[in-house]
């Protein structure tokens, strides 16, 4: 199945967040991925990817590029996503571009990468440690092709190319939803989403009152939801695809659990370890 799970460090005397690029690059390459673009000559190092989905008919353009500061000591990657693709167009300004910044690393990076046709999700642990994650590609649309032909999803840690350093203590992952840090393609512009279940109390709350609840394991066994994306209000536009929610509730970054035969690691939210800072991410 496509996942690989390992480690990047500066052995060689390359930066890790390059090495992490270029393991992105193989690993898509080697699973149905085509690469458009892969430049190394510049500081800022860029990657762009076209997936042709579960039809094996699609085109869907997303990529990953470097950005660092030596003397703030960051070495972030960018996410993006893209409407199309243009040869001379450099990667910010590609058709329709989404960037969501990532906190990376010069040192060891581990981290955890499995993609399928139609969107690639990654989960990197840097630092003291902290965890972090994105997800590029399609969602699971909640209507037809003919309805809502590219629902691709940006999501990151981070606003574009936030010069943020990955010991920053206020930001936060795409997967809660109703940030910056993630968009969503509606039919003719990006959106930002809420994510359930973050926002219903009765699963994904304090647990200080009878009304504000939390989800928590039953008999040692842990329940995966679905993360779905809304407005807050009238609209539900689909699911992220292989991204649930999972309870932290005697629970622990990097546990491991097996649903229908298909492994899932616990991924939290950079630093935070509460009982609603954890997501199962899907080992396709």
């Amino acid at each position: 199945m496509p996942h690989t799970i390992g480690y990047v460090d500066n052995s060689g005397g390359v930066l890790a967040h390059y090495k992490m690029l270029e393991t992105i690059r193989d690993f898509a390459a080697a699973n149905g991925w085509t690469v458009l673009r892969y430049d190394t000559a510049p500081a800022d190092r860029e990657l762009i990817l076209k997936g042709v989905g579960y039809t094996g008919e699609e085109e869907i353009f997303v990529g990953f590029r470097t950005y660092q500061d030596a003397s703030a000591d960051y070495y972030n990657l960018l996410a993006g996503v893209f409407t199309g693709y243009v040869a001379g167009n450099s990667f910010d300004t590609q058709p329709g571009a989404r960037l969501s910044g990532v906190p990376a690393h010069n040192n060891r990076i581990d981290y955890w990468l499995t993609l399928n046709p139609q969107r690639i999700a990654l989960a990197m642990k840097v630092g003291t440690p902290v965890y972090e994650s994105c997800y590029v590609g399609k969602c699971l649309p909640y209507g037809r092709p003919s309805q809502y032909p590219y629902p691709v999803v940006c999501g990151g840690m981070l606003s574009g190319a936030a010069a943020t350093r990955f010991s920053d203590t206020a930001h936060s992952g795409y997967f809660k939803g109703n940030q910056l840090a993630m968009g969503l393609r509606s039919n003719d512009n990006w959106l930002q989403p809420y994510c359930y279940p973050w926002g219903n109390s009765y699963i994904a709350g304090t647990g200080r009152s009878a009304s504000n609840t939390n989800l928590r394991d039953t008999g040692g066994t842990y329940h995966v939801l679905p993360i779905e994306l809304h407005d807050n209000s009238a609209n539900l536009w689909g699911a992220l695809d292989g991204i649930f929610y999972i309870s932290g509730f005697d629970n622990a970054v990097e546990n491991t659990l097996t649903i229908d035969e298909v492994g899932y690691v616990v991924i939290q939210d950079v630093w935070r370890t509460g009982h609603t800072d954890y997501y199962a991410l899907r080992m396709d």
